[in-house]
C-alpha cells in the first residue's frame, strides 16, 4: 500500500485494442466460471467425505485371475487386522503376572485394539464337544498307514501296552471306544498347527529360554489409516512399562501388518511435514529475494491453489474418490506449475515497459510447449500398475493445466504492480553471460570423455531390483520382531499358498486330500514344518467313510483279541452314522482355527487355501509348484513372486515408454525449433544418464520408482531448454529457470532424505537430474548473434 503504483491499472487494460481486450476478457470470464464450478464441486466433495485413507487402495493388484485375486484379498484382510503380542518372562508365573498387568494397561490405553477371543480351554472344550461323536471318522495320515500296514499281532500288543500303562484311567475315551489311543493323537495333531498351547487359561509357548504368553488383538476401525498419528505402538510401549513395574525382566514381541502400516504412516507424515514446509519456506524466500514484492508470491500461490482444487475435482470425477496420498503427492507435482508464474514475473522484471497482455502473448508459445511436454510425462505415470499413481497422474495433469490457464487468463488482469528489480535478480540474470557455452573445444571434449567414462562406470555397477521390500522399508526392529514371532508360533506365510477349487464342497476337500498326499513327502523330508488345510479339520465324506470302515475293522479285531487273552467281554460301540458336513462345521465354534482357510464360493466355485508352515528356502518354491502337476483344481500361488514379476515387467514397459516419451518430446521440440531442438532435449538426456550412473556408484537398487522419476525429469527438464531457446540471451528467462529449478529441486530432491526406500530412490534421481539439467541447459544455449 506504500507504493501508489500497486493500485494503478496497467495502461493496456484501459487503452488496448478493443477486439483484443474483449477476447482476453472473455477468456478470463470463461475461466472464472470454470473456477466457480470447481469451487461448487469442492463444497459437495468435502461435505461428502470422499477422501480415501486406506493404504491398501494404493497397492497394485497382481495380474492374476479373479479367483486368485479374491483369495489373496480374503487372506490379506484377515491378516490386516491382527496384532500378535508375545509377553515373556524367565518363568511361567512371572509371565502370567506380567500378562495381567499388560491387559489392564491396554484396556485403559484407548488404543483402537480389542482382545481377540481366547483360544484356550474354551476352544479345547469346543473341539472335544464337536468332534468326539465322530472320532472314529478321523485319522491322521500316520494313523491310517499304521492301521493299513501293521500286522494284527503288533496292533494287539500296542493296545495291551496302552491298557496297562500308568494313567490309562485318564483317557479321553474308554478302552473299548479307542483301544489304540488314536483320538488324543488326532487332537494333538490339530493343535500342532500352532506351537502355542493352552496352559492355565492362557496360550503359552516356550522359546529362547523365555516363557511367553500369547495375546491376540484385533484392530477396530480402519486398519491402515493414514492419519499420521501413532496410537498402537505407544499403547504397546506403555503396557510394557506397566508390566515391567511388576516383572522387571518382562519382554515383548509384537507383530502384525497394522504395526508396519502405522510406522509407515507416521514416518511419511513426519517427512512430508519436515521436507514440505522446509522446501516451501526456501522457495518463498527465493521468490522474495528475486522480486521483492508480495504480488508474484500471491498470484503464483493463487495459480497453485486453483491447480490443486482442479486436480481434486477431476480426480474425484474420474475415480469417485481421492486418496489422501494422491492429494499430498499430487499437490507437490502441481507445484511445478509455479514455473509459469515465475517465468511471467521474471519477464516482467526484465521488460517493465512491456504491457502485461503483450508480454503474456509473447511468452505463450513457450509456456504452452512446456505444459504439453510436462502433461505427457505426468500422464505416463498413469500407465504404471498402481491405482495411486494413476490418480496422481490425472491429478497432476489436470492441476498443471488449471494452473497454466490461471496464469494465462488472469495474470495480465491481476498483475497491477510495477515490477521491482533486486540485487539477487540482477546477479542471476547477469550470470547467464558468464556461463560457459558449448563450442566443441579440445578441453570440452576431454571433459566430456571423462564424464562419459564415469557414467559408464556407474552404469556397469547398476543392479536392478523388483523386490517389494524395497518399496516399504519397515524399521529393522519391527521386521526382527515379526520374524521371531513367526518362528516361535510357526505361523504360515500368506505370501505362498495353494488354492483349491471345485464344483462342490466335497470335490474341493477330495482335491485337498490328493494334494496333501504329495505334501506329506516333503514334510517327512523335513523341508517343510507342515501345512494347514480345511480337510485336516473336515475330511471329505469319502475319506470319512473309508476311515470309519478301516477303524471299525481293526478295532473290532483288537477288542476280540483282548477279550480272548484277558477273558473280558468288552464290546466296541457302534460307529457314528452321521458324518461331519461343511454346514455343521462352519456353524460351530470348533471351526475357528480352520475357518480362515475356507473361502466359500469364489467366482462360481467352492474355494479353499492350503497354507505352508516353515517355508524358509526359496529354492523349494519350484518343487512346491510342481506338486500341482496333474491335480485338477489345484493352483500354486506365489504372491511375492507375482508382484516382483509384475514390477519387473512394468519396469521394462515404463523404460520403453520413457524412450518413446523422449522421441515424442523431441518431435514436439523439432516442430518449434527445427535443427536447434537438440539444445533443449540433450540436457535432460544427459541428466537422466548421470542420475542413473550415480545410482550405480552409490549401490542403490534401480527400481520402478527410478523410472517414474526419470519420466518426471523429462517433463521438467525440457522446460528449461525451451525457455532459454525461446528467449535467446534473455537474463529474465535464465532467472525463471534458476528459480524454477531451485524450487523443483527443493520440492522433490529433498525426498532423497526419506527413509522409505522407494521415496529415497525417487528423490535421489530427481535431486541429481534437476541439478544436472539446470547446469547443462545454458551450456547448449544458442549464441545471441545467430538468428
Amino acid at each position: 500500500m506504500s507504493d501508489p503504483a500497486v493500485l494503478r491499472a496497467p495502461p493496456e487494460l484501459t487503452a488496448g485494442p478493443a477486439a483484443s481486450g474483449r477476447a482476453w476478457r472473455l477468456a478470463a470470464f470463461a475461466w472464472l466460471l470454470c473456477v466457480l464450478l470447481i469451487a461448487a464441486h469442492h463444497w459437495q466433495f468435502w461435505r461428502g467425505g470422499r477422501l480415501d485413507t486406506d493404504v491398501l487402495a494404493l497397492l497394485p493388484r497382481a495380474e492374476q485371475s479373479p479367483e486368485v485375486a479374491r483369495a489373496s484379498d480374503v487372506l490379506a484382510q484377515g491378516a490386516s487386522r491382527q496384532v500378535v503380542v508375545l509377553l515373556g518372562a524367565p518363568d511361567w508365573a512371572s509371565a502370567k503376572q506380567a500378562a495381567q498387568q499388560w491387559r489392564t494397561a491396554m484396556e485403559g490405553s484407548g488404543a483402537p485394539m480389542q482382545s481377540s477371543a481366547s483360544a484356550g480351554e474354551r476352544a479345547v472344550d469346543a473341539l472335544f464337544e464337536f468332534y468326539a461323536p465322530s472320532r472314529d471318522r478321523l485319522l491322521t495320515p500316520g494313523q491310517r498307514r499304521q492301521l493299513e500296514q501293521d500286522p494284527a499281532q503288533v496292533q494287539l500288543e500296542r493296545a495291551l501296552a496302552l491298557l496297562h500303562q500308568p494313567g490309562a484311567g485318564a483317557r479321553l475315551a474308554d478302552f473299548a471306544s479307542d483301544p489304540l489311543g488314536l483320538w488324543p493323537q488326532w487332537l494333538q495333531a490339530r493343535s500342532a498347527q500352532s506351537r502355542a498351547r493352552p496352559r492355565d487359561g492362557e496360550l503359552w509357548v516356550s522359546g529362547e529360554g523365555v516363557e511367553w504368553v500369547v495375546l491376540r488383538y484385533e484392530i477396530t476401525g480402519q486398519p491402515f489409516s493414514l492419519s499420521g498419528e501413532a496410537r498402537l505402538q505407544p499403547a504397546l510401549d506403555a503396557a510394557l512399562q506397566a508390566a515391567r513395574k511388576e516383572v522387571p525382566q518382562a519382554r515383548v514381541l509384537a507383530a502384525g501388518l497394522p504395526l508396519h502400516a502405522e510406522s509407515a504412516a507416521v514416518r511419511a507424515s513426519r517427512e512430508v511435514s519436515t521436507i514440505g514446509w522446509g522446501s516451501l519456506a526456501a522457495v518463498v524466500l527465493l521468490v522474495w529475494l528475486a522480486f521483492r514484492s508480495f504480488s508474484p508470491i500471491a498470484l503464483t500461490a493463487l495459480s497453485l491453489v486453483i491447480g490443486v482444487a482442479a486436480g481434486v475435482s477431476v480426480t474425484a470425477w474420474m475415480f469417485g474418490q481421492v486418496h489422501l496420498l494422491t492429494l499430498v503427492f499430487g499437490a507437490s507435482l502441481v507445484g511445478v506449475a509455479e514455473d509459469y508464474g515465475i517465468h511471467y514475473f521474471a519477464a516482467r522484471q526484465s521488460e517493465p515497459s512491456t504491457r502485461p497482455r503483450t508480454l503474456m502473448r509473447k511468452l505463450l508459445p513457450g509456456l504452452a510447449l512446456a505444459l504439453a511436454t510436462s502433461v505427457v510425462a505426468y500422464l505416463a505415470l498413469g500407465l504404471a500398475p498402481f491405482p495411486g499413481l494413476r490418480q496422481m497422474a490425472v491429478f497432476s495433469a489436470a492441476g498443471l493445466t488449471a494452473a497454466f490457464l490461471t496464469a494465462i487468463c488472469w495474470f495480465p488482469w491481476l498483475d497491477r504492480a510495477v515490477p521491482r528489480s533486486s540485487r539477487f535478480a540482477d546477479f542471476v540474470r547477469g550470470s547467464l553471460a558468464r556461463f560457459p557455452r558449448w563450442q566443441g573445444s579440445r578441453r570440452q571434449h576431454i571433459a566430456t570423455c571423462l564424464l562419459a567414462l564415469a557414467c559408464i562406470g556407474g552404469a556397469v555397477q547398476l543392479r536392478a531390483s523388483d523386490d517389494l521390500r524395497h518399496w516399504q522399508g519397515s524399521p529393522p526392529e519391527l521386521l526382527q520382531a515379526q520374524w521371531k514371532v513367526g518362528q516361535l508360533l510357526g505361523t504360515p506365510s500368506v505370501a505362498q499358498f495353494y488354492m483349491v477349487r471345485g464344483a462342490t464342497a466335497q470335490e474341493v476337500l477330495e482335491r485337498e486330500e490328493a494334494l496333501k498326499e504329495r505334501l506329506d513327502g516333503i514334510v517327512e523330508a523335513r523341508l517343510l514344518a507342515g501345512y494347514a488345510a480345511v480337510s485336516d479339520w473336515l475330511p471329505s465324506l469319502r475319506r470319512q467313510e473309508r476311515d470309519a470302515r478301516l477303524l471299525t475293522q481293526v478295532e473290532t479285531q483288537l477288542i476280540s483279541g483282548v477279550n480272548r487273552l484277558l477273558g473280558e467281554r468288552l464290546a466296541r460301540p457302534p460307529s457314528a452314522s452321521r458324518p461331519l458336513t461343511p454346514q455343521e462345521w462352519l456353524a460351530h465354534p470348533a471351526s475357528a482355527a480352520g475357518r480362515p482357510l475356507w473361502l466359500g464360493e469364489v467366482e462360481g466355485a467352492y474355494t479353499t487355501v492350503v497354507m505352508l508352515h516353515g517355508l524358509q528356502d526359496p529354492a523349494l518354491l519350484p518343487r512346491l509348484q510342481s506338486l500341482t502337476d496333474g491335480l485338477a483344481g489345484v493352483r500354486w500361488v506365489d504372491r511375492s513372486g507375482d508382484i516382483a514379476s509384475l514390477l519387473g515387467r512394468y519396469r521394462w514397459a515404463m523404460t520403453l515408454l520413457l524412450l518413446a516419451g523422449h522421441v515424442l518430446v523431441f518431435a514436439a521440440l523439432w516442430s518449434r525449433f527445427r535443427a536447434a531442438a537438440w539444445r533443449a532435449w540433450l540436457p535432460t538426456v544427459l541428466a537422466s544418464v548421470a542420475a542413473v550412473a550415480v545410482q550405480g556408484w552409490l549401490g542403490v537398487p534401480f527400481q520402478l520408482s527410478n523410472i517414474l522419476a526419470l519420466l518426471l525429469l523429462l517433463g521438467i527438464g525440457v522446460d528449461y531448454g525451451i525457455f532459454l531457446l525461446e528467449h535467446r540471451g534473455d537474463g529474465g528467462a535464465w532467472l525463471a529457470v534458476v528459480l524454477g529449478a531451485a524450487s523443483t529441486w527443493l520440492a522433490f530432491g529433498l525426498l532423497a532424505l526419506s527413509s522409505t526406500p522407494a521415496l529415497h530412490a525417487f528423490g535421489l534421481t530427481l535431486m541429481i537430474g534437476v541439478a544436472v539439467v539446470w547446469a547443462v541447459s545454458p551450456v547448449f544455449r544458442r549464441s545471441e548473434a545467430v538468428q
